[in-house]
Order: C-alpha cells, then structure tokens, then sequence
C-alpha cells in the first residue's frame, strides 16, 4: 500500500497538474495533429524504399516513379513544422477564448518571418529564398516556441481590448479580422524585433541556431541516449500507474518533436544511402509499447490463456482484441493495473528491460535501426517491427521484447490470479451457506 499512497500523495497530485497546464496541452494537441501527416508520408516513403530486389530494380530502372513516389512525403512528412506551428496557437489561443485561427496565421506568418533566407546562384542569376530545411522537423522546435510567444501577445492585447471594434452591421468574419489587427501587428513587429536583435547583435546568426544550440541538441542528446530514454519511457509509465495518459504526455508532447527530428535524420540518410545513425526515433515506441505503454499484450495473453481467476480470464478475453492494436485502456482501468500495488511492480521493471534490449541489440548491429517511416500507432506486432525497420529482425527483436515481458509479468500475475481466485471461491461458498441456510 506503500507504493500506492506515494502514487496517489506525491506523483499524483504534480502529475495532474503538469496533464492540465495548458502550454502544454496545446503542444500535445499540435503534435496529434502531425501524426496523420507523418503516417501519410511514412506509406510512400516505405513503397519508395521496400526491401524487395526485384521492385528496388525496377525502381531504379524507373526513377521517375520513385520521385513521384516520394511527391506525398516531401509534401506532409517535410511540412510538419508548419503544421504543429499552426496547431499549437491555434489550440492556445481557443483555451485563452481569442479567435484561433487568426491566432494560428499570425503564427504561421511570423515563422517564416523569424527564419533565414538562403542566398543561390542559377545560371548566373542570384535569388534568395526561404530554406525550406526548416520547414520540417529540423525547423519545429523553434515553431513551437514561436507559436507560443505571438499568440501569447496576440492574447493579452486582444484580452486588453486594444482592438479595432466595427459597427454592428458589419460580418463577423470581416469584424474578426479586423479585430486581430493590431493584436497581429504587434505580435509579427516583436518577431522582427527578435531576428534583428539576433542577426545584428549575437553570433548566433539565427534563432533557429540558438535553439538547436542550446535546446534541441542537449535535449536529443540526453533524452535519446541509452540511460534517457530508460527514463522517458518508465516516466510514461509513471504517469499511467496514476490514471493519466504517460504515453501522450511524455511521447507526444514532450519527446516527440526530437523523434521526429531523428526519424526524419534517418530517412534523409536512407534516401541518400547513408547508414542510419539515430535509434530513439518515433518508431522506438513500437518495440517498447508492445499492446500499449508496458508491453501489456504480454499480460494479456496470460489473463487469456492461464487465469483461474473467472474476473482476469474475462479480462483477458476483452482485452486481447484492443492489445493486439496498441489500445490497453481495458487492461490498465479494468484489471486494474493503474494503483495496483502488485501490478504496478512488472508495469514499471518491463520499460526497462525492454528499452535495455531494444536500444543495446540495434546499437550492436544486431537488430536494423528504424528507417524513419512511422506507420499508424494501431498497427499490431510483428507487422510495426518490419515495416519500421525493413528488416526480419525488427520482428524477431518485438518478439523477444514479448516474450521476456511475459517472464517479467508471470509471478506478479499467478499472486493476483491466485488471490482473485480465492475471493471468487469465498463469495461462492459464502453464497451457499446463505442458500442452505
């Protein structure tokens, strides 16, 4: 009971508190909203790249197809930071109840204006342009930041009434865009405030070299080295031990953008026939999240096939079809797993290991490290495995990966069965007794 009162006193109350704050929501929210786009052009960079000789020959033979091929990932996969740019102000400007999508553009406008131009020569004639590098997820720290800052002033001034107010009979529509006006114009003004101070007066040059210098690389460096990412996933753990969602809340908001930057690092080098360097990218999660965060298929499969216990066996049954998808909501409220003190022991030890065997086996060269194609977060076992690596071995390490989760789970499993049996054969013979008497 220990554990559980420490969950429920100390990690409980915090955790709760970090779920709601709403910067964080809205990046939460604003990385969601990515995921299809980054599913969409995880397909066709597969198809562009499948392991199979015959078709890569054929490509080869074909280029034009492959850079068609290709056409859909450049064109969702490579704008993802415009779009969480776009999704985060949107979603914190309709918590604060200002009008979002104007929120969202000023946004949107004051990225382009806060990243660099890129100076080339062709034929002869020099033209300068945005360098759309920055529009992918190597630009997406920094559209997070910008998201954040202008629509927080576009919120205190439109909360201030400092706005242009028009007649009654005017549309709402053209009242609303004039209404954001000045809250947008003070907004954009205090970008090109930052970029100038920055480019005339540090030797940073950009913002966006500031942030990959003092945020993004130490945090891609120590979240996704070995001992990192041990912690980011037992974190997620943590918080569903106490009822809230550790997957979106460590996965989604706070480690998916540097994922993402590594995926997109990895399928660069695919496409240019480099060996991949990054092994905690996005696609990590799949031989980790095994059935959902703790690799609860594993327990699943157990309740299934060995519970005596009518109540886990039950469990089991419904649990077994949503597992096999990555949904473990039934398992973790219905057995439950979240405040169980005897459960929540193999919950967090099983991120461990599994991280440990993960990380250690592609690092060694044993298993392919993930090419950078992210398929849907429903995609069952053995299917995520291939399609992430390109390779038998991405299947046969998910399957170690089970394996040992279900020796971890095993003992806390037969103490749990065992005592829901004993409940279930007491209720029974007290029901008899009150029958014959």
């Amino acid at each position: 009971m220990k554990i559980t009162d420490f969950l429920e006193e100390k990690v409980m109350p915090v955790a709760g508190k970090i779920a709601a704050q709403r910067h964080l929501s809205a990046l939460r929210d604003a990385m969601v909203l990515t995921i299809p786009f980054i599913i969409i052009g995880s397909v066709f960079l597969i198809l562009a790249y499948l392991p199979i000789p015959a078709y890569l020959d054929y490509l080869t033979a074909h280029p034009g197809i492959k850079t068609a091929l290709l056409y859909p990932y450049g064109g969702t996969f490579n704008l993802i930071a415009l779009i969480a740019t776009i999704g985060v102000a949107y979603r914190l400007a309709e918590s604060y109840k200002v009008d979002p999508l104007s929120s969202g553009i000023v946004a949107l406008c004051s990225f382009f204006i806060i990243t660099p131009n890129s100076t080339f020569t062709v034929d002869n004639v020099t033209t300068t342009a945005v360098n759309v590098v920055y529009f992918t997820s190597q630009g997406l720290f920094v559209g997070l930041i910008i998201a954040v800052l202008t629509t927080e002033i576009f919120r205190k001034i439109v909360q201030k009434d400092i706005v242009i107010k028009m007649p009654d009979g005017v549309p709402p529509t053209v009242a609303r865009s004039f209404t954001a006006l000045i809250p947008g114009f003070v907004a954009v003004m205090s970008v090109v405030a930052i970029r100038l101070l920055v480019e005339n007066f540090t030797s940073f040059e950009s913002v966006h070299k500031i942030v990959a210098q003092l945020l993004q690389e130490p945090l891609t460096a120590v979240g996704t080295s070995l001992v990192g990412t041990i912690i980011v996933f037992l974190l997620a753990n943590l918080l569903w031990a106490v009822g809230l969602h550790g997957s979106s809340i460590i996965g989604s908001t706070i480690m998916l953008p540097v994922w993402l930057q590594l995926s997109a690092a990895n399928a660069s080098a695919l496409s240019a026939g480099m060996p991949l360097e990054n092994i905690a990218t996005a696609e990590f999660k799949f031989f980790i999240w095994i059935g959902g965060a703790g690799t609860t298929l594993s327990l699943v499969v157990l309740m299934f096939l060995f519970s005596k216990s009518k109540q886990m066996k039950q469990i089991g049954r419904i649990g077994i079809g949503p597992s096999l998808f990555n949904i473990n909501e039934p398992v973790l409220f219905g057995l439950p797993i979240v405040l169980n003190p005897i459960m929540l022991v193999p919950f967090l030890i099983t991120p461990i290991v599994t991280v440990l065997l993960a990380y250690l086996s592609m690092s060694l060269g044993i298993v392919a490290k993930p090419i950078g194609a992210l398929p849907p977060p429903t995609t069952p076992i053995f299917i995520s495995g291939y399609l992430v690596t390109q390779s038998i071995s991405g299947i046969v390490l998910q399957l170690v990966n089970f394996v040992v989760a279900i020796l971890i789970y095993f003992p806390f499993f037969k103490v749990l069965d065992n005592q829901k049996y004993k409940e279930e054969q007491d209720n029974r013979s007290n029901e008899t007794e009150s029958v014959l008497a």
